[in-house]
């Protein structure tokens, strides 16, 4: 079988894969902190729909292997470089990303295939995670 050629496509959609697999994740709560007393009843408020946060079901065990092994990709890139590359992937808007930067939009995409190609190039050529 021959090894998959990765481009920058890909490699967004990996990365857009693992934020996304991230936040799907349970959030982490604290210990030690119990009582025998059952939960209180949410106010009558609580109850409207406007307000409702749906979250999906916790990801499978696969796709937190693949987030890890991605994650160990921003690796390979500067830290200014792999902060634009995540924002990408969690969607922040160009324009936020354009005002942290102070650069304009085509230099922050330049810069944001950049980082891409280098990742899809050390991919390429083998180069191993230090995950």
């Amino acid at each position: 079988m021959a090894k998959q050629k990765w481009d920058c496509k890909m490699v967004a959609a990996q990365i857009e894969e693992a934020a996304g697999t991230l936040g799907r994740l349970p959030e982490e709560k604290l210990r030690g902190v119990k009582s025998n007393w059952p939960e209180p009843l949410p106010a009558r408020e609580d109850y409207r729909w406007e307000n409702t946060k749906v979250r999906l079901g916790p990801p499978s065990p696969d796709a937190i292997d693949r987030m890890d092994e991605t994650m160990g990709w921003l690796r390979w890139l500067e830290p200014d470089q792999a902060k634009l590359v995540w924002a990408r992937a969690e969607r922040i808007p160009w324009k936020l990303i354009m005002r942290q930067l102070g650069v304009c939009r085509e230099t922050a995409r330049q810069r944001w295939m950049a980082a891409l190609v280098n990742i899809a190039s050390c991919l390429n050529h083998n180069v191993k995670s230090n995950a």
